[in-house]
């Protein structure tokens, strides 16, 4: 590496060198040998390293064993490689190692992190417990984390870079299918390599905005208080607002509403009270999460905005609210298949840029559980549950995550949800403060004299009354409000 790279001291110790863990004495003391075609892409050829840093590997390693906000820092800008940043697999070992007591909420430092591999039986395949030691020695502060990340990362896309090189020849070669198909399989291949490793702690609604707005013309071209107050006053009334370390759930059947509360809560927190609010959407787009801020904020037909059907007056509402809509209030992150381990380190992360007052997941089942995969989907729910409400502690803020109700409801007769509708484990009730269950009676009933109300069921209350609260559903507007005064 070069001048500017990590001291000497933090490279690989000795035990970590061992020639069965190292692929450089593979790639010297073995002739190389023809592979079968499925691995031919796995590195640009046998006589050649693939680009990698064993000093920056470990004096990243060595600072996340010597710092939890390195932690979240290394997290943030591995981005999704993750572990696959890491060459060497003894390093990718310590890493997995690391995220998963991070994630747990466990102190991670050479001995704890020593004992958890021994645990598990894999601490031979590090070097054992003095090659932890090392790296954490290696290491001269831990503020340097993500610089050494981002020489971690650049070496990972250089490696991926040489492997799609190789499997685009590969497809040029073997020349199956028409000229144009091909082309289009190397864009691919190619456009997966620089979305490799994309950091993002939000998009700032500024942004979100401008290209809500763009979509929506393409398609017509084309044919403070002692809580966050959530703007719903009888619900505001009854919880006092959502308060840091609070983990709330709203829960619902499809179709209920479940995503229309929770943009309701960031525009309230963002646009009125001026709080800093991350949104991260498993499942909605930016910009679907665009279309239906603007269609609530400036009340306009959402169907209207999807589909391009929009009128001069519509498009003079949405200029109204251009000004508002420029903002870093409100980011919106929307990759799919986060973990909460990524969900933290990015929320972490605007906290100590931008300060931050409110999280939104939507949703629950769609989190990605941290380390290894559960023996079962109830266990693994249960897992992520209790790391969210630690997130919420440990970031003093209100976390709000959506969650699916079973289909309980469906089955009684006035199909009012309770709390053991919580879907897949109990222990969703057990670790939130506040649960609010949806119902809409004219969901199942479309003649139902309360058409157009939706219960907000507070079913749990850690430190107050439960109650049901009425708000009018505008779902045209993809907004709930409060009911008319009578």
């Amino acid at each position: 590496m070069s001048g500017s790279g990590p001291p000497a001291a933090a490279s690989d110790p000795p035990a970590l060198r061992h020639p069965s863990t190292t692929r450089e004495h593979l790639i010297i003391a073995v002739p190389p040998q023809p592979r079968p075609r499925h691995e031919q892409h796995d590195v640009p050829g046998p006589e050649r390293v693939p680009p990698h840093d064993p000093d920056a590997e470990a004096a990243v390693l060595g600072a996340m064993l010597l710092s939890p906000d390195a932690v979240g820092d290394v997290v943030d800008a591995l981005g999704p490689l993750g572990a696959d940043a890491f060459y060497g697999p003894h390093h990718q070992t310590v890493y997995r190692a690391i995220v998963e007591m991070y994630a747990e909420g466990a102190k991670a430092d050479p001995i704890t992190v020593g004992a958890h591999l021994s645990e598990r039986g894999e601490i031979g395949r590090v070097g054992g417990p003095a090659a932890l030691h090392a790296l954490a020695q290696g290491v001269s502060s831990p503020t340097v984390a993500a610089d050494y990340a981002r020489i971690v990362v650049d070496r990972a896309k250089l490696r991926r870079l040489a492997a799609a090189g190789v499997q685009i020849a590969e497809l040029g070669y073997a020349g199956l299918g028409e000229a144009d198909d091909v082309l289009d399989r190397a864009a691919a291949t190619l456009s997966r390599v620089t979305r490799a490793g994309e950091r993002s702690a939000g998009t700032p609604f500024r942004e979100v905005f401008h290209r809500a707005v763009a979509a929506s013309e393409k398609v017509q071209q084309d044919g403070q208080p002692p809580g966050a107050l959530t703007g719903y006053r009888g619900f505001d009334s009854l919880t006092n607002g959502l308060h840091p370390g609070q983990m709330v759930i709203v829960a619902g059947r499809p179709a209920m509403g479940k995503s229309t509360v929770a943009l309701d809560l960031a525009r309230h927190a963002a646009f009125m009270e001026d709080r800093q609010v991350v949104f991260f959407s498993l499942e909605m787009s930016e910009i679907e999460i665009g279309q239906r801020v603007i269609s609530a904020e400036a009340g306009v037909a959402l169907d209207h905005i999807r589909s391009g059907r929009m009128s001069e007056d519509s498009w003079a509402r949405v200029a109204g609210i251009s000004e508002r809509m420029d903002t870093e209030r409100l980011l919106v992150d929307d990759r799919p298949g986060l973990s909460l381990t990524q969900i933290k380190a990015a929320a972490r992360r605007v906290q100590q840029r931008l300060g931050l007052d409110l999280v939104v997941v939507d949703y629950l089942q769609l989190v990605r559980s941290p380390g290894r995969r559960a023996e079962n989907r109830q266990v693994e729910v249960a897992e992520t549950s209790r790391n969210i409400k630690l997130m919420a502690k440990e970031l003093e803020i209100p976390v709000v995550v959506l969650a699916q109700l079973n289909r309980g409801p469906e089955q009684r007769q006035d199909k009012r949800p309770v709390l053991s509708d919580l879907r897949e484990s109990g222990s969703l009730e057990q670790d939130a403060d506040l649960v609010v269950l949806l119902h809409r009676e004219d969901a199942y009933e479309r003649t139902s004299p309360r058409a157009g109300e939706v219960d907000l069921i507070v079913a749990k209350h850690r430190n107050g009354p439960v109650g049901t609260v009425t708000v009018a559903a505008q779902l045209h507007f993809a907004r709930f409000a409060d009911m008319p005064a009578r």
